[in-house]
């Protein structure tokens, strides 16, 4: 993550408040993410999202990698009390959320406008010199206008629903969009298209939606399509606002729970982990992300993906770590030929090579790859307990001594390389053998949470130092885990060094 802040001027004011939401156990990435990339102070974390402090414009933010979607920050407090409280009792106190800081609402608004109306400006500019209807028509290269339904807008919406395999997954309630119906989300639009609207509509005029997502016991005393209409009469109410289900200016995010209330406005309508360079999605990006950024690339490296199925890992590595030979290799013709078709359409031909092989017979010469990362396929359709340490002996041979191993497991796979029970595996701090941190810990504006090597808590640091003293496997010693959601599974990421030459 060698990406520098945004330059100063371009973006928000400095302490404008964001967060992202990102898949579970994939916080502590998020977290180091944003201080690398987006030199964020005020880090913090609660389940399933990372809040953060930035001056970053809108461009830098969008190059985020590990999040699924940004937002600018409204409100976050501690979640409501309901027990013994009635219905009405309830609605007055989410009304507060509006009534009691309105001069809050309109600076975030305000931030919001600008960030949108520089990133519109600072996309024309190159382009001034040009011929106005060319320009017009290459304006949107990742997202495209509501009124022009082209090729792009479909590609991007087979790659949300094309997660393949063990990676076709529901939305984890962190991650999806929370909103009433499917009915009601509007057209994919620019965010051009948003800007320019932002333009002609002073803030007394601004159409608006409200997406709710209620659970824990909030969402057994209200729904969110209560919660969404309360809000929304408010909103009316204080700054003269008006409701557009279909395709509104805006959109305002509320999810409350039992540890937390947070309110915020979505900042762009596609979500960062849509990638427009993937033409067919298999893993998830965000998790392919990690699993490459857990590897510490270096310029110069051999990296091997013995079993790269569509491609995805190698296609965030290469994106993120151009200088840099990839090597992909699988078994199935099927996936190699979507492999293919990703890396061509990605523009990286000259940093991906594609191979058909067997992870159990890799042509390489021993100690000859710098980096192994790979995605261990798991489920009905793929038998590959017996041989998951055959599989890894494999990798253990062509390794460099010191080089490093990143693995996606499933929990079967890691009982195997590990011989352990289940209730004695080592996960980080946010698997399911650890506690959630309190509300208390989790909302206090006051107090920055430091990113650990490894973990965001003691409980987390205690179980990767676990996980380093177990029984190396051959020469591979094992040196972080953290246990992360693939929606309606869990799977292990797993670092290991090669901590001497294995022999001949």
């Amino acid at each position: 993550m060698s990406a520098a802040p945004g330059e100063p001027g371009l973006g928000p004011p400095v302490g404008a408040r964001f967060f992202c939401t990102a898949g579970r156990g994939l916080e502590p990435f998020l977290m180091r993410e944003v201080q690398a990339r987006l030199a964020a102070t005020q880090v913090e974390y609660i389940s399933g999202k990372v809040f953060f402090s930035t001056s970053s414009d809108l461009n830098m933010l969008k190059k985020l990698k590990s999040a699924e979607r940004l937002f600018l920050l409204i409100k976050k407090q501690l979640p409501f009390t309901v027990s013994s409280v009635s219905k009405g009792k309830i609605f007055s106190e989410i009304q507060r959320l509006i009534n009691d800081d309105p001069g809050n609402w309109l600076n975030v608004i305000s931030i919001w406008k600008n960030l949108l109306e520089l990133n519109t400006e600072n996309e024309k500019l190159p382009q001034r010199d040009t011929n106005p209807l060319k320009r017009k028509v290459g304006e949107n290269e990742t997202v495209v206008a509501k009124k022009s339904k082209t090729e792009q807008t479909q590609k991007i919406e087979e790659n949300r629903e094309c997660q393949v395999g063990k990676q076709r997954e529901e939305e984890t309630l962190e991650q999806r969009e929370p909103v009433a119906t499917r009915e009601e989300l509007p057209e994919a639009a620019s965010e051009n298209d948003v800007g320019e609207a932002v333009e002609t509509h002073p803030q007394g005029h601004l159409t608006f939606r409200v997406s709710c997502r209620c659970s824990g016991t909030v969402g057994k005393a209200v729904t969110a399509q209560e919660v969404g209409r309360v809000i929304g009469i408010a909103l009316m109410r204080q700054f003269g606002w008006k409701a557009d289900l279909r395709d509104p200016n805006l959109e305002v995010f509320i999810h409350l729970n039992d540890i937390y209330s947070v309110v915020g406005i979505p900042v762009l309508r596609v979500p960062l982990a849509s990638r427009a360079y993937i033409k067919t999605a298999g893993l998830r990006s965000t998790i392919a992300w990690a699993m490459a950024s857990l590897a510490e690339i270096k310029a110069g490296a051999f990296v091997l993906d013995p079993m790269c199925g569509l491609g995805t890992i190698l296609l965030e590595a290469a994106k993120e770590w151009p200088d840099v030979f990839y090597v992909g290799a699988d078994a199935s013709d099927s996936q190699l030929l979507g492999a293919c078709d990703n890396v061509k359409a990605a523009g990286l031909e000259d940093k991906i090579e594609l191979l058909q092989l067997s992870v159990l017979e890799l042509p390489l010469p021993s100690e000859s790859v710098d980096i192994i990362i790979s995605d261990i396929p798991f489920g009905k359709k793929f038998k590959l307990a017996k041989d998951i340490k055959r599989i890894l002996q494999e990798m253990e041979r062509v390794l460099h001594a010191r080089g490093t191993i990143v693995l996606l497991l499933s929990e079967n796979h890691y009982r195997c390389l590990n011989d352990r029970e289940e209730s004695s595996l080592p996960v980080n701090s946010k698997g399911s053998h650890t506690d959630e941190p309190g509300p208390e810990k989790c909302l206090n504006p006051e107090e920055s949470i430091n990113v650990p090597e490894t973990a965001s808590s003691s409980q987390g640091a205690s179980n990767q130092e676990y996980f380093r003293k177990m029984s190396p496997f051959g020469s591979l010693v094992p040196e972080e885990c953290y246990k992360v959601s693939l929606g309606k599974t869990e799977a292990f990421m797993c670092k290991y060094r090669k901590a001497h030459s294995s022999g001949p």
